[in-house]
């Protein structure tokens, strides 16, 4: 079976987790900080904080910006279930935003018009996050303006995207947003095994962040109630989480963003191969803006039902009958019963309902092979021409 995703670790990322493991520091030592600062570095952001998932870093992200009862989030409906759930751990309420027909990322548009009725209702959000779906960004300057304009927050969701650009300069920069997140689980574009980071340009934000991630205690005296009573002294003066990275992790994310570039150029020449093998089949290739250069996380196509004689799922698992490891991102949050039970229906997100009915993610990792790609062609092609 191909999967649709795999990670790629060498000999260079084991040494570098073992060094970790025959030194003195397996959690809290200088690997974290390392790591953090090549990300920061990389991308061109002033802060950094690594978490044990991007789940964490949403979490903490909605947190320091303040969000809680009473506020609102958005988000798209094609995303993981985390995009939103952020939103629900700290007690406020959730709502979406449809998707654009063409890069499946949350719509500016649909925005302006939710915006400009809840202004009219007094149910502004406090906080959008806009997902880069696949690794593509989403038009974050139109989005930017829209925060400008109603007065809320951004969290960019880069789960997808690290080493991806948007209008020439990476994705992760904060230069249209408070907070930006990626995630690092091992189908992503580089791995820590499980992990995350929240990137920011604002000082505040980033200690708030800092503080969350590690239980609310402090050991810097300017942030306690009175003088330290010794050396061994430390405050708990918020209520945090322990969402920090271990030593391993970092570890192994400082190998690997030594070849992110590298990474994401493989991707994009396995994407421009799936583009033109794909001419002429009844499928829609994935469309990219061109103020952007993704991540390619994932490559999407969209079956034409219409010229295929099959259904959605006969397709699918008839590709995992060959042996091809397909997979589909994402079930729209709106449809899951946990948010029905909030009052979502069917119908609600109709560009988000209608990706769903047919998008299929091919494999895509940067170890494929052109082989495993044709293998992948040819077998599509039996199924859509059958």
């Amino acid at each position: 079976m191909i999967p649709y995703g795999r990670q790629d670790i060498t000999q260079d990322d084991i040494d570098a987790v073992v060094d970790v493991l025959k030194s003195d520091y397996l959690t809290q030592g200088p690997m974290v900080p390392r790591f953090e600062q090549s990300v920061a570095q990389h991308v061109g952001a002033s802060h950094a904080l690594a978490v044990n998932s991007a789940t964490s870093a949403l979490h903490i992200a909605c947190l320091a910006l303040g969000l809680g009862a009473g506020d609102r989030l958005w988000t798209t409906p094609v995303t993981f279930v985390a995009s939103a759930n952020c939103g629900l751990y700290c007690g406020a309420e959730v709502d979406f935003v449809d998707i654009d027909p063409r890069t499946y990322n949350l719509c500016p548009q649909a925005l302006e018009r939710k915006l400009e009725q809840a202004e009219r209702e007094g149910k502004l959000p406090k906080v959008v996050v806009p997902v880069h779906l696949c690794g593509q960004p989403c038009d974050m300057q139109a989005i930017h303006a829209l925060a400008q304009r109603y007065g809320f927050k951004v969290i960019e969701d880069a789960s997808h995207a690290i080493g991806g650009k948007y209008q020439g300069e990476f994705i992760g920069n904060c230069h249209y947003s408070d907070i930006t997140v990626f995630s690092f689980h091992p189908v992503k574009i580089i791995t820590t095994a499980e992990g995350g980071m929240a990137l920011t340009n604002d000082a505040e934000l980033a200690n708030k962040m800092a503080l969350l991630r590690s239980h609310g205690i402090t050991r810097d005296p300017a942030q306690m109630t009175h003088e330290a009573d010794g050396p061994w002294y430390y405050q708990q003066i918020d209520l945090g989480f322990n969402y920090r990275m271990t030593e391993l992790q970092a570890a192994l994310g400082v190998t690997q963003m030594e070849r992110l570039d590298q990474y994401v150029a493989r991707r994009h020449q396995l994407a421009r191969r799936y583009d033109d093998l794909l001419a002429g089949l009844p499928v829609t290739t994935p469309w990219q803006h061109p103020d952007s250069y993704s991540g390619l996380h994932l490559y999407v196509i969209r079956l034409q039902l219409d010229q295929i004689g099959k259904t959605h799922r006969q397709a699918f698992e008839a590709l995992r009958a060959l042996g091809i490891g397909v997979n589909l991102h994402y079930i729209p949050v709106h449809t899951q019963p946990y948010y029905q039970r909030m009052s979502f229906q069917t119908g609600d997100f109709p560009e988000a309902e209608r990706y769903y009915a047919e998008a299929i993610s091919l494999p895509m990792f940067q170890t494929m092979s052109e082989e495993q790609q044709d293998q992948v062609i040819a077998a599509l092609r039996e199924v859509v021409q059958a």
